[in-house]
């Protein structure tokens, strides 16, 4: 009975096609690495990047110019603090505006702790004004 490969033909598919699925294998792995590095990254809910573009919009005029500048700016904040610290500060920064619990300010003013998240905060917006323009 004659096959339709020869036996050099075989060799070559055989060849060929365990190099592909090597190839694939390969390019799954490294798909699945680069994923969860980005989950790590990417830990801000849509909720929050939402509410910082709408009030950074309207902060600075609600044009399409200012939206693709706040989601530019969010974006590079998350890329600089891990969420947990943004949701500190921004609480921190809001009970100091609204004048605190009771008018305690000073519990979200004075400690060290308070104060780093909220630096970091700054640099990272300041860091996203030098980006996103």
């Amino acid at each position: 009975m004659l096959t339709p490969f020869g036996r050099h033909s075989l060799n070559f598919m055989l060849r060929h096609y365990s190099y592909h699925l090597v190839t694939t294998i390969l390019v799954v792995f490294a798909l699945i690495a680069t994923r969860g590095a980005q989950a790590e990254t990417n830990d801000y809910p849509t909720s929050a990047r939402a509410d910082y573009v709408i009030g950074c919009m309207a902060a600075n005029g609600n044009t399409r110019e200012a939206l693709l500048k706040c989601s530019c700016a969010i974006d590079t904040i998350a890329s600089l603090m891990p969420y947990s610290h943004y949701e500190e500060a921004e609480t921190a920064l809001s009970l100091q505006a609204g004048g605190g619990v009771g008018g305690r300010v000073g519990l979200f003013r004075d400690p060290p702790e308070i104060k780093a998240v909220i630096e970091e905060l700054h640099r990272a917006q300041a860091e996203a004004n030098l980006q996103c323009r």
